[in-house]
Formats: structure tokens, C-alpha cells, sequence
């Protein structure tokens, strides 16, 4: 597991490099109040302890840029916020495989059913499909949090981090089928998680 208050002392370090001495008090206060749940929100998101310092890393020096430029109300919600949006740019690559295999398999008119892929792929970025994306992605990882830690790790590795079960099964010494099982049971309970989500899509 990664060592929460030696990082936050290496962030610390690292930002308050880069700040004036305004800058660095509401930060450091920021850092102190928020460091160690930031960190761990961010952990069960990503593949390692190195990705989850990178990005909260990132977080602290997007503070530090903006903190002068205007008021930050609710700090603590502008956090997270920048922080699931770090991760979701970091996997943003995937959607079109989870909207495909995430996707709810019950649908009773395929015709009339709105294309979701086309919407959150498109190139041409709008306010209504950065909506659908934001919603789709913090609603991915509410319901991974809703997982096994041993599931959503499996699922993560797999599919958002390119790792193969063959990978996974030497590093962590499980047996191969239970990996399999365990990316499985994720996707089952995804795909019945995100359903309404899907549904509400369609309607909008």
C-alpha cells in the first residue's frame, strides 16, 4: 500500500516550490484537509500506488495555478472533481470497449435506441456531451466502488490498464480462473448497475 503521509510531504515539497507565499498557505491547508482521502479515492481508481501519486501530484499543481485567479468555493468538491476528471482523461481511451461490453443486453428495440458511441466518441465536443460523458464516467466508478475490492482490482487491471490474467495471475500468485471469475461478476454487476443509467441516456 502506498505510504499516504510520505506523499503528501513529497506533494507538499513539489508545490509549494512553484507558489508565492499566498498561494502557499491555502494550499498546504488544502493538502493537510484533503491529502490522505484524495489519495486513497484516487488509489482505487488506478492500477498502482505511482499512478495514483502521479495524478494527485497534478491535482496540487492545478490548485496551485488557479487559486489566485479566482475564489474556489466547496474545495473539498473541487478537489475530487479535478481528481475524477484526471482519472477519467487517463482512460478516456476505453469508453468505446465499455459502452460496447458495459452496454445492458435487454434492449427491446435496437432501432430506437440511441447511439451512445456515436454521442460520447463524437469529435465534436458540445455542453451535452460532455454532459453524457461526465455522467457515464462517475457513475462507472460509483459502481466500481460498489464492488469488492478483489473485483474492481481485476476489472481496472484488465480492462482500463491493458493487464493480462497472466500478468495479474504472476504478480499476485491467484489462480487464473479466479481472475476470470472475478472480472465477470464485475461485469455483471455493472451492467445491472449502470442499466438506469443506460435508460436515462436513451431518454435524454
Amino acid at each position: 500500500m502506498v505510504d499516504e503521509s510520505s506523499a503528501s510531504i513529497k506533494h507538499t515539497k513539489l508545490v509549494t516550490a512553484l507558489m508565492s507565499q499566498d498561494k502557499n498557505s491555502f494550499t498546504l491547508q488544502a493538502i493537510k484537509d484533503y491529502g490522505k482521502g484524495l489519495l486513497s479515492f484516487i488509489r482505487r481508481r488506478v492500477k498502482s500506488d505511482a499512478d495514483a501519486e502521479d495524478i494527485l501530484q497534478d491535482v496540487w499543481y492545478q490548485l496551485s495555478s488557479v487559486v489566485n485567479a479566482a475564489p474556489i468555493e466547496q474545495t473539498g468538491a473541487w478537489l475530487y472533481r479535478v481528481a475524477r476528471n484526471k482519472i477519467t482523461d487517463k482512460y478516456r481511451k476505453h469508453t468505446e470497449w465499455l459502452l460496447n461490453d458495459l452496454s445492458p443486453d435487454d434492449t427491446e428495440n435496437e432501432d430506437d435506441a440511441l447511439d451512445l458511441g456515436a454521442i460520447m466518441l463524437s469529435k465534436n465536443a458540445t455542453p451535452e456531451t460532455e454532459y453524457l460523458r461526465n455522467i457515464f464516467w462517475e457513475e462507472l466508478f460509483a459502481a466500481l466502488d460498489e464492488l469488492p475490492p478483489e473485483q474492481r482490482q481485476v476489472f481496472i487491471w484488465h480492462e482500463l490498464e491493458d493487464k493480462s490474467f497472466d500478468d495479474m495471475a504472476t504478480e499476485t500468485g491467484v489462480n487464473l480462473q479466479t481472475l476470470v471469475s472475478r472480472k465477470r461478476y464485475a461485469v455483471l454487476h455493472l451492467r445491472k448497475r449502470l442499466k438506469q443509467l443506460y435508460d436515462d441516456m436513451n431518454n435524454f
